[in-house]
């Protein structure tokens, strides 16, 4: 995963008031931690942090910060966004190394189309995100599921899931990720009813027709 570098500077305001003036300003608050060092406060412009967390790599995009001059590999995470306006309000950006594992979320996507489905039978998706570990450099943008080959009743479980060398699950080896299932009881039974019902008025409304001309005949007589 190719990585990024983002500008940050220092900030020795605390609080919720220092931090709001500060977002009206365009900068967004965050604290730079991790690596046995201390803790440092700083703000990044929001623009370019919103531009780089939309890219490919996501909060899984790896960010040289630059701090006073020190450039320090990092993740985002904790990332905090206004609850109605999805603004960023504040971000946790984690020291790390490029020759040591660490955790990520990585979305898992579902790729080709099962024949089961077109059976009528319905994809399942249990799992939407996978927890890995891996160096930063291994960490994937996503990981694809191939479910061209699932007829109903078919399964995939993590362990049929495939990832490049060096990036491990933190999943159990049987925990289902997707299967096609048969189409359920209820909605054949519905569909069966409604399939009754509409012929039950055709029906009707045939008999109906014929009572009609039979009293228009009779008027006629």
């Amino acid at each position: 995963m190719a990585d990024v570098e983002l500008t940050a500077e220092t900030r020795s305001e605390r609080g919720s008031r220092p931090a709001g003036r500060l977002r009206r300003t365009g900068k967004v608050p965050a604290v730079v931690y991790g690596l046995d060092t201390d803790p440092i406060s700083v703000t990044v412009p929001e623009r370019d942090l919103s531009h780089l967390l939309a890219g490919e790599g996501g909060a899984n995009t790896l960010i040289r910060l630059q701090v006073d001059g020190d450039e320090q590999l990092t993740l985002a995470r904790q990332i905090q966004r206004h609850p109605t306006r999805g603004d960023l309000v504040h971000v946790d950006f984690v020291r790390i190394r490029r020759d040591v594992a660490v955790t990520a979320e990585v979305p898992l996507h579902l790729v080709g189309e099962a024949p089961g489905s077109r059976d009528g039978g319905l994809v399942e998706q249990l799992i939407f995100s996978l927890t890995i570990e891996a160096k930063p450099a291994d960490i994937p943008n996503v990981v694809e599921v191939d479910i061209s080959r699932l007829e109903i009743g078919d399964q995939i479980r993590i362990a049929e899931v495939f990832v490049a060398e060096g990036v491990d699950f933190r999943h159990e080896d049987d925990e289902l990720v997707v299967q096609v299932v048969a189409p359920r009881l209820a909605d054949v039974e519905q569909t069966a009813e409604g399939e009754e019902g509409a012929e039950g008025a055709e029906g009707a409304a045939g008999s109906g027709d014929g009572e009609s001309s039979g009293d228009a005949g009779s008027d006629s007589e």
